[in-house]
């Protein structure tokens, strides 16, 4: 296939941003040239690689060349950046798919340490789904639990983060007093749940009775805001303990079933290309979780 780098610029640009219009303000060119060059890398390819839908949406065959097109928009990046043209070129832009725990508590700081001429274009996802923000080529790296590689992809482990369930005091005494953390005590206190792929809560159910127990449940999709339910006594949740050392030290939490963790392993995972500035990422963060991580 004879693939120019316009081409799949423009293909990259268009499921970024999500119409021809936006690709072509952010290439500086026409919509219809946008249109004009998917359309000879789809002749090229022989197949349809975009569906022109609102959003434009890649096929699966669009995926395969889309992370081509990021792959070698990457290096070209690395490559300005030797020659001392990065000014002209502009920073790399480097897509990351984070689980929203890590992002709100030791992440953060380490991306600020990373390296310069780098934009970083965070993905929110549970760490159980990263990866298929890697298959599709919508991320560079991803944070995961899971240690099998994605194709084309290396991964190195970063440690565990550690979970346990807590409460606030009045709600403890409500629902668990003197201590009773029985199937009946959990099947009736309600929990706090990030959203429906959050399966933290649901594993330490599991350990507590063989029949499936479905206690009321909130849902609360945002990492501080979860904290922030488990503190005001709406139930309680797995919260990490990088989040809640101060609060339990305070007081304004206490554990529900003391001794009783669960370690949810992390990995990174990113592209097998040898690219300067994704490594930088990465040592940035194998450098962050070694502090932050078990």
């Amino acid at each position: 296939m004879d693939l120019q780098l316009d081409q799949l610029r423009a293909l990259d640009a268009a499921i970024t941003e999500g119409t021809f219009d936006a690709a072509a303000r952010r290439l500086s060119v026409t919509p219809s040239a946008i249109s004009q060059r998917i359309k000879t890398l789809e002749d090229a390819a022989g197949r349809i690689l975009v569906r022109r839908t609102k959003p434009v949406r890649a096929t699966e065959s669009g995926l395969a060349v889309l992370r081509l097109a990021r792959q070698i928009e990457l290096l070209a990046g690395d490559t300005a950046r030797e020659l001392g043209d990065e000014l002209s070129r502009g920073p790399t832009r480097v897509p990351i798919a984070v689980n929203a725990d890590s992002l709100e508590t030791w992440v953060m700081s380490a991306l600020g340490r990373g390296p310069s001429g780098v934009c970083f274009e965070i993905h929110r996802e549970d760490e159980e789904h990263t990866t298929g923000l890697l298959r599709d080529g919508t991320v560079m790296a991803a944070i995961t639990a899971t240690a099998q590689p994605v194709q084309g992809c290396k991964v190195e482990r970063l440690g565990a983060m550690r979970y346990r369930p807590v409460a606030s005091p009045e709600f403890a005494r409500t629902w668990f007093g003197d201590g009773a953390t029985t199937a009946g005590a959990y099947a009736a206190a309600p929990v706090v749940l990030f959203d429906r792929k959050d399966d933290l809560q649901d594993r330490l159910l599991r350990r507590r009775s063989r029949k499936p127990l479905d206690p009321p449940r909130h849902y609360v999709p945002s990492s501080t805001g979860f904290a922030a339910a488990v503190r005001l006594g709406l139930g309680w949740g797995m919260l990490p303990d990088l989040q809640t050392e101060d609060d339990l030290a305070a007081g304004r939490l206490v554990p529900i079933d003391p001794g009783v963790v669960i370690d949810v392993p992390l990995y990174w995972q990113q592209w097998r290309v040898h690219s300067p500035a994704l490594s930088a990422v990465a040592a940035t963060i194998a450098d962050a979780a070694a502090d932050a991580l078990r």
